[in-house]
């Protein structure tokens, strides 16, 4: 079957830091699907994987943890899915990605695809979805029935992939008061068109400018960009008592004592977890999938698709990974079809 692969970890400028190959088609066993891939799209921790280290894979390393698609096979174990299930999902961090013609996924990570949406809008979904929901809702302990409505949240980086289902996920189930960080003119409108109430500079003092806004503190904060540049903001606009959780590593200590004066949260979030370890409630991904295409359908969730790329293959993918480092990226960069 058709796939993009690396050998070896290179600077995306270089042609052969993902290339086209063709490798043998998997077999479904256990509880896993074979799904036929539709669409795929591209996240930062395709760029951090492929980022460029002394290592040589001796087989193609192929990448990708976002895909929609259809169910071609099923192994002895599955009981949720059957052969023709449209699905999406993000799959496992310790398995091959998805940018292949068929990939293996565990039944329990997986959703059935929302039916108003087609296979290119529904795989901007998955990995986002599933990182703004856990973060919110599992994390920081944000009601998602609205019992904590009227309170606030920050959303570091609020254009981009999580912070664009983030933002929805806060206003539209939560009830929140949404203030986005955006730091150009065509970020802060895609904020604000998702839902956010206001949007600030994340390059400028955002403590300023939430002050500005009338709003002295607030009562949580979803880092989803630079956690080192942006963790003593985050903590001196925290109420007391409240919470902070990112998806981003930092590349130095963090001043952690800084939370302590105000009793203050701070939380890890990685939608890997449950897949990595094998955790006995893997299956609450495919319950949160689920949950995620009833609310698109009902058109209380929108797809955060940015831009469509084109096909799947080597150059088209080379392409999103130079825009997601760019950090020039609006939304989820999509590709469709090999």
């Amino acid at each position: 079957m058709k796939a993009v692969g690396l050998y070896r970890y290179l600077p995306i400028d270089q042609t052969e830091s993902l290339v086209d190959v063709e490798i043998p088609t998997p077999q479904a066993t256990g509880r896993d699907l074979l799904v036929k891939v539709e669409a795929i799209s591209v996240n930062p921790v395709d760029t951090k994987v492929r980022a460029p280290k002394d290592k040589v894979e001796p087989e193609p390393r192929v990448l990708g943890w976002d895909a929609a698609g259809t169910v071609a096979a099923v192994g002895p174990d599955v009981t949720l899915f059957k052969v023709g299930d449209p699905v999406f999902y993000a799959g496992s961090i310790t398995r091959p990605g998805a940018n292949s013609e068929f990939h293996l996924v565990d039944e329990r990570i997986v959703g059935r695809k929302p039916a108003s949406l087609d296979f290119t809008h529904a795989a901007a979904l998955p990995l986002t979805a599933i990182t703004a929901w856990e973060a919110l809702f599992d994390r920081l302990g944000v009601s998602p029935q609205g019992a904590d409505e009227g309170r606030t949240v920050l959303i570091v980086g609020g254009a981009g992939g999580v912070g664009s289902i983030g933002i929805q996920l806060a206003k539209q189930l939560a009830k929140l008061k949404v203030i986005a960080t955006a730091s150009r003119p065509e970020s802060a409108k895609w904020c604000i068109d998702l839902g956010a109430d206001h949007t600030v500079d994340h390059f400028g003092n955002v403590p300023a400018q939430l002050k500005q806004l009338g709003i002295e503190q607030v009562d949580y904060v979803l880092i989803f960009n630079d956690t080192d540049n942006n963790f003593a903001a985050a903590v001196e606009v925290l109420k007391p008592q409240g919470g902070i959780c990112t998806i981003v590593e930092n590349s130095k200590s963090l001043p952690i004592e800084l939370l302590k004066p105000k009793s203050g949260a701070f939380h890890w979030e990685l939608m890997f977890t449950r897949s990595m370890f094998g955790t006995p409630d893997m299956i609450e991904q495919h319950k949160l999938l689920t949950e995620v295409a009833r609310l698109v359908d009902a058109g209380a969730l929108r797809t955060t698709l940015g831009e469509n790329i084109g096909r799947i293959n080597a150059e088209n993918l080379r392409r999103a990974h130079a825009l997601l480092e760019a950090g020039r990226a609006i939304g989820k960069l999509v590709l469709t079809g090999f």
